[in-house]
C-alpha cells in the first residue's frame, strides 16, 4: 500500500508534467503566430504616382521609408487642386529596388509601384504595412500641368 506522502509526490510530478506541455504548447503557439504576423500578406495591390521621397531613417532601427504622390489633380475642378499621398516602406535588404525609387525620385517620372500590406507595423521592418515589392516604369510623362491638371503634350 502507498503512503500519502507517495501519492502526494505522484500528484506534484504529474501537475508538473502537464504544466510544462502546456508551457509548451502555448510557446509553439506564440512562435506560430509571430512568424504568421512576420511573413503573412494581408493584401496586395498597385498604386500610381510620382515618388516624392526615399528615406533612411530611424534612431535605433534604420529602415527604408517612402512616399508616394498619387496625382489626384483633376479629380476636382478648382483652383486647389487635390494632392493624395501614399507611405510605403521598402526591405533593406532589396537594394536593387531601393536605387530605382531613389532614381524615379529624381527623375519625377510616373511609376507603378507594386506592395504587399503586413497584418502588423514591427519598428525593426518600417513605419508602414505597405511593402514595396516592385516597381513598373510608366512611358508617359510624370508631372501634369499644375494648374490645369492635365498632362503636358
Amino acid at each position: 500500500m502507498s503512503t500519502m506522502s507517495e501519492k502526494t509526490a505522484s500528484a506534484k510530478s504529474g501537475a508538473k508534467k502537464f504544466l510544462r506541455r502546456l508551457l509548451a504548447i502555448v510557446i509553439v503557439l506564440f512562435i506560430a503566430v509571430m512568424l504568421f504576423f512576420y511573413y503573412g500578406v494581408y493584401s496586395s495591390g498597385v498604386r500610381a504616382g510620382v515618388v516624392l521621397k526615399v528615406s533612411n531613417k530611424g534612431a535605433i532601427f534604420k529602415t527604408y521609408e517612402g512616399q508616394l504622390d498619387l496625382l489626384s489633380f483633376g479629380a476636382v475642378k478648382s483652383d486647389n487642386q487635390l494632392s493624395q499621398t501614399f507611405e510605403f516602406s521598402i526591405e533593406k535588404d532589396n537594394t536593387d529596388l531601393i536605387q530605382e525609387l531613389e532614381a524615379v525620385a529624381l527623375s519625377g517620372e510616373r511609376v507603378r509601384l507594386r506592395y504587399d500590406e503586413k497584418y502588423v507595423v514591427l519598428p525593426w521592418r518600417g513605419d508602414t504595412k505597405y511593402f514595396v515589392t516592385e516597381i513598373e516604369r510608366s512611358e508617359k510623362p510624370a508631372v501634369p500641368n499644375r494648374t490645369g491638371g492635365e498632362f503636358p503634350q
